[in-house]
């Protein structure tokens, strides 16, 4: 495929040169030009006002995916108890079934689970998949990306979600590779296009400084990891729903990894995902002796401490209270932002907070952009006035 410029037509006007992400195009003598550079993304031809650009490139044809129906979620289990990241997702796959009229499908994978089936029916899922079989007992990536690949060809669903956890990060890419199709990782939001019906996958990018919304119009299914936290279970007890058996057919040599030991590590700190209260910190605590006055805010409502990025890197407070897109992503009832200025990458692990409070000196924080309630002040002074108003209570 090339691209290539009609010198009579072109006037210099340079609007392909602005354009060109690859910095493929230049003037010469008064004319565009293009480079070898060039990967004929066609965005120049797309600006040229005097359709002095041209290109024997074929136009992509979207593929009829009519075909491809329902969401699925790959219900991750360890030990015979689901992860939190399973119910959350299928919290969010109900919502977006319902504005595609699909349904909604758990696939459940392990040895001796489909007792786990109830709870995945209960949790918002119409089918659940169950594959069952020795080899599956524990997380193997080519055992598990074998029986999600013959799932997928055989059932074609139009969406499959993963938690972004440690075996969905490690799955997720495997199997979107296998079957053909993009993945977009670590998505913070979920929707559903009204008007082409596809999945819009938001997440943050170019470290954090904007929010991309990813759209797939040219594969299927469309593949997303979805970050622990960020979404909310809707259980549905009573809800009616069917389970399929999938036969599974597994040789140790297809595998090629053994798991000869599991060791299970004591797990350090505290699990920010499940607190009701948290009272969060950034640059403006100024040391560790400032985070000792939200240490007894949290303690005055029965809430966790937690805090930025720089927080962590001051040694302020510990690597697991971190929050952000670095961090864990929380949604407590209540979210006491004090003395953070609010940068994207932090908003990114708390915008599901039902309240936000908001405490700083700067009346053009960002952080109030995202606040309910906003507190223009000194938090080494307000936060000790709230202590004591709490107290009298």
């Amino acid at each position: 495929m090339t691209v290539w410029i009609e010198v009579d037509l072109c006037n210099g006007c340079q609007r392909c040169i602005k354009t060109c992400p690859y910095g493929a195009v230049e003037l010469r003598d008064g004319k565009a030009h293009i480079l070898d550079r060039c990967t004929s993304c066609g965005a120049c031809l797309e600006v040229c006002k005097q359709k002095a650009i041209f290109s024997d490139m074929e136009p992509k044809v979207i593929p009829d995916f009519s075909d491809r129906k329902g969401v699925w979620v790959f219900a991750e289990q360890r030990a015979g108890k689901l992860t939190s990241v399973s119910l959350e997702l299928l919290g969010k796959a109900q919502e977006l079934a319902a504005s595609l009229g699909q349904d909604v499908s758990a696939l459940l994978l392990g040895s001796k689970v489909s007792g786990l089936a109830k709870s995945l029916i209960n949790h918002g899922a119409d089918r659940v998949y169950l594959a069952e079989h020795r080899a599956l007992k524990d997380f193997r990536t080519l055992a598990y990306t074998k029986v999600i690949e013959e799932l997928v060809a055989r059932y074609r669903p139009n969406i499959l979600l993963m938690g972004a956890t440690h075996v969905g990060r490690d799955l997720a890419p495997r199997v979107s590779r296998r079957i053909g199709v993009g993945l977009t990782a670590d998505c913070t939001e979920l929707s559903i296009d009204p008007e082409e019906g596809i999945l819009l996958q938001t997440r943050p990018a170019f470290g954090g400084n904007v929010m991309a919304t990813i759209a797939n119009r040219y594969s299927r299914p469309q593949m997303a990891t979805v970050r622990p936290g960020v979404m909310e279970p809707r259980p549905t007890p009573g809800k009616k729903g069917r389970v399929i058996r999938h036969k599974v057919s597994l040789k140790e040599r297809e595998i090629g990894v053994k798991v000869l030991e599991v060791v299970k590590e004591k797990k350090k700190g505290v699990n920010l995902s499940e607190a009701k209260v948290i009272v969060a910190g950034g640059r403006g605590v100024g040391n560790a002796e400032g985070f000792r006055k939200l240490e007894k805010l949290a303690a005055a409502i029965g809430g966790e401490v937690a805090g930025t990025r720089v927080a962590v890197e001051e040694g302020w407070i510990p690597p697991e209270r971190q929050v952000g897109q670095t961090g864990q992503s929380v949604r407590p009832e209540l979210y006491i932002a004090c003395g953070i200025s609010g940068a994207i990458q932090h908003r990114a692990g708390m915008m599901n907070s039902r309240y936000v409070i908001a405490i700083n000196k700067d009346p053009r924080a960002p952080i109030f952009q995202v606040a309910d309630w906003s507190i223009v002040g000194d938090l080494h002074d307000v936060v000790p006035e709230m202590i004591k108003e709490l107290k009298k209570g």
